[in-house]
């Protein structure tokens, strides 16, 4: 009787202190991924509740890890909150105000050549980069010369007339020629005959004193940017030509295989 009394005293004292590094383990886990669940976070009001779940978890007897010097991970602006959102909206206004003033220009260059019967001289063409102005050479000059017609000089003022109401856009004026080679007094290329025709046509346009020279440039093509071939009189006819080129600022809404202007 005596030995069973003694089993039972040592059966009450069984060694459970393997459950205290046991606990901390489990403890120490769910710091882990309560802190790794928070870094994957990127809505910092979830951080803030997460951190204080985890402080709550550790208070007891964890205290050194209250000041870990954690950060929140930046939030990542939402589309509507982002910086170049209204530049975006500021680029898409000057898209649509700057096509307006192409189609507008078109309209009002198109009426004159209609009201003036100078469909065979002018042409007008709207494309991704351009609004093209495309004069026949025989509508300006005399062959062989870059004097700019008497009668001409009044397409050219009012030509410059109607993008006076344009003043931000560059312009290019640019002289072209048939392949028929020139040598004369006065020329000894087509590339120095387009040039010439350009400023010249280019100078009556600044009769206007409305225009920013500063926005106009002339080059000379000679040849060598044909829009028909060379082989016909009717083709070298299309080629003898000056373009005034109002240039975009911006990109054409319109889809990308858009015809060309040439």
């Amino acid at each position: 009787m005596k030995k069973k009394h003694k089993n039972h005293q040592h059966e009450e004292h069984i060694d459970e202190s393997w459950l205290i590094p046991y606990a901390d383990l489990l403890t120490l886990l769910l710091a882990l991924f309560i802190v790794l669940f928070s870094m994957s976070s990127v809505d910092a009001k979830k951080y803030e509740q997460m951190s204080q779940a985890f402080q709550i978890a550790l208070s007891g007897g964890m205290g050194m890890f209250e000041n870990s010097g954690i950060t929140p991970i930046p939030m990542p602006s939402s589309p509507s909150q982002s910086p170049t959102s209204g530049s975006q909206t500021e680029h898409q206004e000057q898209i649509r105000q700057e096509q307006e003033d192409m189609e507008k220009l078109k309209r009002q260059l198109d009426q004159y050549i209609k009201e003036n019967n100078l469909s065979t001289q002018l042409d007008t063409k709207l494309n991704h980069s351009q609004l093209l102005i495309t004069i026949s050479d025989n509508a300006l000059f005399d062959s062989g010369s870059a004097e700019v017609k008497t009668t001409a000089r009044d397409l050219g003022i009012n030509i410059s007339k109607m993008l006076q109401q344009y003043p931000g856009y560059e312009i290019v004026v640019s002289g072209h020629t048939d392949n028929l080679p020139i040598n004369n007094w006065k020329y000894r290329s087509n590339w120095d005959l387009s040039s010439d025709r350009a400023i010249n046509f280019m100078k009556v346009m600044f009769e206007n004193p409305g225009l920013d020279p500063g926005r106009f440039s002339a080059v000379g093509h000679g040849e060598y940017r044909p829009v028909d071939t060379n082989d016909t009189v009717e083709g070298r006819a299309k080629n003898r030509r000056v373009e005034v080129s109002i240039l975009r600022k911006y990109a054409d809404p319109a889809p990308t295989g858009a015809p060309s202007a040439r």
